[in-house]
């Protein structure tokens, strides 16, 4: 039987939307951050050089390296996410902003790849397309909107997302976070028996991330306890997913489980809200907290662009971990 934890978390991570005031979590890049951000990028257009390739130690931002101090601290032991405000877009190249965001995040955590292919750096976009049980495509390639949800809850999930905003939508497109302590310990005390169904396996659809011959689905449970914590495989679409690529009814205890756990994680009083603004980064604990956006439409000449990095300092830095 798998541990469990029948005490509530209690820690600054377990916040509720009205505990949040409307600047918490924003992080400024202060003067002597920004003046070193300007000195890089002007090194990095004399001397172009693959953005995968590029290392903090190679430059000298001691000030930036202070904030993302602030920053990882705030993310893996405050309330568990910050948004950073802000990469001056209007002064840079895009490609040459792409390359700050990559260093500044870097000095917070290890990249890893996002794709089976080894995929680093990750456009977040609609192609027009729509995601289907089994069909490999994820809803961040859509305009629809999503659930809350943790990335890659399949695999080894990283530690934190980043997402870098270059361009906003026409119309929607709004971020949500939601604390899945606070969701956590709603379930403790009113739905228990779908809490612990939460600690055994389900299934998840892999959207064709594996390699050839693979299981289209992997087999866990959506909450664990490390004896210190509880982290989370939070992706209720890709689990319902899972069970139609299986070909397979999910057993009454698991429907339950999983329609409490989306209606407690929507709880109005549980969700922070808030508009994500061009030159901003976000950047989220992928474990405790769960994030989403709403659905939206781009503008006819600009669409909604984001960058997104994953950042695990577990494992080795391939897709599988």
């Amino acid at each position: 039987m798998p541990s469990i934890l029948e005490t509530p978390l209690t820690g600054s991570m377990a916040w509720r939307s009205e505990t949040l005031l409307s600047n918490d979590g924003k992080v400024i890049l202060d003067a002597d951050s920004l003046a070193e951000i300007r000195q890089v990028a002007q090194e990095l257009v004399s001397n172009p050089f693959p953005i995968e390739a590029l290392k903090p130690k190679m430059f000298h931002m001691p000030a930036c390296q202070a904030i993302m101090t602030s920053v990882r601290e705030q993310i893996e032991d405050g309330i568990g996410f910050a948004i950073i405000d802000r990469i001056p877009l209007d002064e840079f190249q895009v490609e040459i902003a792409k390359k700050i965001y990559w260093l500044l995040m870097n000095m917070v955590g290890q990249t890893v790849a996002q794709k089976w292919d080894g995929t680093l750096v990750y456009d977040v976009t609609d192609t027009k397309v729509k995601e289907a049980a089994g069909n490999g495509i994820r809803s961040s390639k859509t305009n629809s909107g999503q659930a809350f949800h943790t990335d890659n809850a399949f695999n080894l999930p990283p530690e934190h997302v980043a997402l870098f905003c270059l361009q906003t939508a026409q119309e929607g497109g709004i971020s949500g976070l939601v604390s899945l302590e606070t969701v956590y310990n709603d379930l403790l005390e009113n739905h228990i028996d779908c809490l612990h169904r939460l600690y055994e396996p389900f299934f998840f659809d892999r959207q064709r991330e594996h390699g050839e011959g693979e299981s289209l689905t992997s087999f866990k449970p959506i909450a664990n306890y490390d004896d210190r914590t509880v982290e989370f495989n939070f992706s209720p679409r890709l689990v319902q997913q899972g069970y139609k690529v299986e070909g397979l009814e999910m057993d009454a205890a698991a429907k339950k489980a999983i329609r409490t756990l989306i209606e407690v994680s929507e709880k109005t009083n549980y969700c922070k809200s808030f508009e994500f603004e061009i030159g901003q980064i976000q950047i989220v604990n992928n474990r405790r907290l769960g994030h989403r956006r709403t659905a939206y439409t781009d503008h006819p000449d600009a669409p909604r662009h984001l960058i997104r990095l994953w950042l695990r300092n577990q494992g080795k830095p391939f897709y599988a971990g």
